[in-house]
Parts: C-alpha cells; sequence; structure tokens
C-alpha cells in the first residue's frame, strides 16, 4: 500500500484475514442463512461460534480496524455478507456502537463500555447504536429525544426506531438533544449502561430482508445516567455549545460522524451481497441447458454477466478507496464515503435482481437464494443514509452549493 497514493494490493495480513472469515462464512454463515432468514430471529448460536474463533470480538474489531491500509474491516465484512447478510449484520452490527463510542468517547469511556458490548464466548453480549426517530429518519435535525441535565446527571427520553440490536442490546448508545434551539449542533450522545431502568424494547419490525438481524424501537422513558455516559464529557460538550452559541464552527454532529466514519464498512457489506447473486448466477449460467446448449454461451446471459462483475469490481474498488482514505486521515473532498456507499448499495440491488432474471423462474423462488440475496440488498440504498441523502452530500462536496 503506497503512502502517497491509493494502491489496490492487500497485504498477505489481509489475504489471511479474508481467507479466514471467507472459510467461516462459506462453512458456517451460509448454510444457516435460510433457516434465519425463515425464522426471523437473533443467530444465537452462530454469533456464538464466531466468537468463539475471535471473530465476534473486540479484539478482532480492533486490529481490523487499525490495520494500516484500512482495508481489514471492509475485506472481512464483504466475505461475511457473502455469506449471509442478515447473520452478517447479526454479527457486525455492534460495531456501529463501537464505532460511535470510538468517535466521541474518552479513552476512559471506550476502555469501559467497549468489552462491554462484546463480551466474552462464554457470554456475548451486543451493543446498539440508536439515532433514528420516527419522525427523524435521514433528517437527523429532527431529533425530539432529549437529554436534560440533574445535577450530575442526565435523565432521557423519547423513542428511538429502526435500532440495530436495539432493546437486546447490553449497551446502548443513544443520541439526544441537548439544546433544541441548536438543531443538530446541540446534539450528543450518551452510553446507556446494562439493566438501566427506563430503557424498554418497543416494537420489534418483520422486514423485508435481512431478517435475522433484530432491528426494533428503543423507549427511553426517564432514563437516567450518570454524568459519565455522555461521550467526551460535560466539559467538552459546554465548550462545544459555546461556540455554536458565538457563531463559530463546533465539527461534525454526533450522528453524522458515526455514519461518515462507517460508510465505506457498510458499502463492503452491499459488495459481499452483490458479488454472491453475482457468483451464484454464473455459476448457475454455466450448467444450466436450454435449447441444446448451456445459457452462459447467450450473449443475453454473457453481456449481463459482464455487467455484473464489472459492477462488483466497481462498488469494490471505491469502497477500498474510501477505506483506505479514512484509515490515511484523508479528506472526503469529493465525498467518497458517500459515492462509495451510494454505488455500492445500488450494484447490489441491481446485481441480485439480474441473478434472479438469469434463474428466470427458478430464482423467483426459495429453491434458490438469488430471491434472498435481492430481498436483503435493498435495504443498503437505505440505511445509513438512503441513495437520495448521498447524492445530496456528493452534489454539495463537487459544486460546493448548499444543495437542497
Amino acid at each position: 500500500m503506497s503512502e502517497t497514493g491509493f494502491c489496490p494490493e492487500l497485504s498477505d495480513d489481509v489475504r489471511e484475514v479474508r481467507d479466514w472469515v471467507h472459510d467461516f462464512a462459506r462453512s458456517v454463515v451460509r448454510p444457516a442463512g435460510a433457516e434465519w432468514d425463515e425464522r426471523e430471529e437473533t443467530p444465537w448460536p452462530v454469533i456464538q461460534e464466531a466468537a468463539k474463533i475471535g471473530l465476534y470480538s473486540l479484539d478482532f474489531f480492533a486490529q481490523q480496524w487499525f490495520e494500516p491500509s484500512g482495508l481489514g474491516l471492509t475485506v472481512a465484512f464483504e466475505e461475511l455478507f457473502w455469506g449471509d447478510a442478515g447473520i452478517g449484520l447479526s454479527i457486525v452490527g455492534t460495531g456501529l456502537a463501537a464505532a460511535a463510542l470510538s468517535a466521541g468517547g474518552t479513552p476512559e469511556q471506550m476502555g469501559e463500555w467497549l468489552p462491554q458490548m462484546f463480551g466474552t464466548p462464554d457470554d456475548v453480549r451486543l451493543g446498539a447504536f440508536c439515532a433514528s426517530e420516527p419522525d427523524a429518519g435521514s433528517d437527523v435535525g429532527a431529533i425530539r429525544t432529549r437529554a436534560v441535565p440533574s445535577g450530575d446527571d442526565w435523565i432521557i427520553n423519547g423513542v428511538k426506531t429502526w435500532a440495530t440490536n436495539g432493546g437486546i442490546a447490553d449497551v446502548h448508545v443513544v443520541v439526544a438533544s441537548v439544546d433544541p434551539s441548536l438543531g443538530t449542533r446541540g446534539q450528543a450522545s450518551f452510553v446507556i449502561p446494562p439493566g438501566t431502568p427506563g430503557l424498554a424494547m418497543g416494537r420489534k419490525f418483520s422486514k423485508h430482508g435481512i431478517r435475522a438481524s433484530h432491528t426494533a424501537e428503543v423507549i427511553l422513558d426517564n432514563v437516567r445516567v450518570p454524568g459519565s455516559c455522555l461521550l467526551g464529557g460535560r466539559e467538552k460538550l459546554d465548550a462545544r455549545l459555546a461556540r455554536v452559541r458565538s457563531g463559530e464552527r463546533a465539527g461534525e454532529q454526533a450522528a453524522m460522524r458515526t455514519f461518515e466514519t462507517t460508510r465505506p464498512s457498510v458499502a463492503a457489506m452491499a459488495v459481499g451481497i452483490a458479488r454472491a447473486g453475482y457468483e451464484y448466477a454464473r455459476d448457475y449460467a454455466r450448467e444450466r441447458e436450454q435449447f441444446g446448449r448451456r445459457i452462459g454461451e447467450n450473449q443475453a446471459i454473457a453481456f449481463l454477466l459482464a455487467d455484473m462483475a464489472t459492477r462488483v469490481d466497481i462498488a469494490r474498488l471505491m469502497t477500498w478507496r474510501a477505506a483506505w482514505m479514512a484509515r490515511n486521515n484523508r479528506a472526503f473532498g469529493q465525498a467518497e464515503g458517500s459515492m462509495c456507499k451510494l454505488v455500492a448499495g445500488e450494484a447490489a440491488v441491481w446485481v441480485t435482481e439480474q441473478a434472479i432474471q438469469i434463474l428466470g423462474g427458478a430464482g423467483y423462488t426459495r429453491d434458490h437464494p438469488v430471491e434472498r440475496f435481492h430481498r436483503d440488498a435493498k435495504i443498503f440504498t437505505i440505511f445509513e443514509g438512503t441513495s437520495e441523502i448521498q447524492r445530496l452530500i456528493i452534489g454539495r462536496a463537487v459544486t460546493g452549493l448548499p444543495v437542497r
């Protein structure tokens, strides 16, 4: 990996991780995909298997996060989601909460709460990041959850929605408004420790795809947390709010900072799904015969597979570039994080749809996994910033104008 520019060459260490995760995805995750999709339940046995081998662990996430090229997590996530997206998200969903904590927390807070998000192989734990609300999805400025100081504590009230691991997690990271008059600039993030009174799971959602991943509302009813649970601490928050009130810049908003950090990783998940759909359709076209020859010999099929392979590679290369830039502290001057998420998410939807088309009627049934791949892919044009929001961010970056 060049120090002066991006080079798409994996180190031996990253290749080793890729092959290790692929073997787990092939032998454990993929065979379980259809069952847990049908059950629409958290696949605890698979998460525990991942914990036993060290794949679901703080050490693994930290090692890959700090891997010098920046490609460690993206490569691992592609392989895992190649296996199955629902199970994959159940394994990596804690990472979003961990990223939020790492982005805004003090060293002491990270040391205390990160281990509790993962637990141990004998006592698996989960983390959840709670930003979206019923009236505040893409519009994080509309967040109504309120955190009010009470002596040295904070009291939090509100409803969060679309939270991965919401309500079943041991540690929740919640974005709340501390000064509604300041919009997104008046928000902060809080850790809600395990067993805190007032936090409860609301509605669990039945979803179109990624069904093995738990998604639910989180209800916060007079949740009281100590001041030590405010990410970054009170002094830092007060200084930031003072700068905002005086008209100075105050840095990125809490939820947006988390999403920007994780976009290359989310894009890698979409690449994994797209690749799974492409490879399944390719192998089917090599074997399936119609009118006396394999369907892959027909230009209509071969050209479609060529476009599918090309889109997968484009999405992967854009994802690797953004991951490398993030790791090497290169600013996303052209919104490269949003670019990779946009391209990968839309590639996953298109490629898996074409996989169904190549299989024909068989692809529309659950006898083959491509219909599940397609259902799973759709969320990647919606969560962690819709395709429309990504285009808005990119449009602002390339024009320098306040596009609305």
